[in-house]
């Protein structure tokens, strides 16, 4: 398994930010992810620096939370419905997304589904539960209150 550190991911994310802004050939997963960093504009300048971004310090309620994290959520997200992984996300997302007419909000959606199932997890020492996550989407793309 890929467990890449820190100062990896956030050197990925500048790094695929710059090749996209300079008209660069992109791998796929550079593409991916130079997209997802195109719709967050807040971060672009903290991604133009990939030094600083790798020494900044984003702690708990920084002010527009950790772009890090939040792209890194993105390209789960993402690789889960390429693979369909819990199965039943793709739908849960396509369905979500259709229902709010915006991918990047069901996205949005989608990862509190996603950190709740990973801190119930941790909480309860056990393996995620892919099948709660993908309740938990479901029950947002399904609800009658928007």
């Amino acid at each position: 398994m890929f467990a890449p550190s820190q100062a990896e991911v956030r050197r990925f994310f500048c790094g695929a930010w710059a090749k996209s802004r300079a008209g660069q050939p992109l791998e796929a997963i550079e593409t991916l992810a130079a997209g997802w960093v195109a719709e967050h504009p807040e971060w672009h300048t903290d991604l133009a620096d990939a030094d600083a971004a790798v020494a900044r310090v984003y702690g708990e309620g920084a002010v527009g939370g950790n772009p890090f994290l939040h792209l890194s959520m993105h390209l789960a997200i993402s690789e889960q419905c390429s693979i369909d992984q819990p199965r039943g996300i793709r739908q849960a997302v396509e369905l979500l997304a259709h229902r709010r007419a915006s991918l990047h909000q069901a996205h949005h959606e989608v990862m509190e589904c996603l950190g709740q199932m990973l801190a119930d997890a941790q909480a309860a020492g056990r393996a995620p539960d892919g099948d709660a996550y993908v309740a938990c989407v479901q029950r947002r793309a399904t609800a009658d209150s928007l």
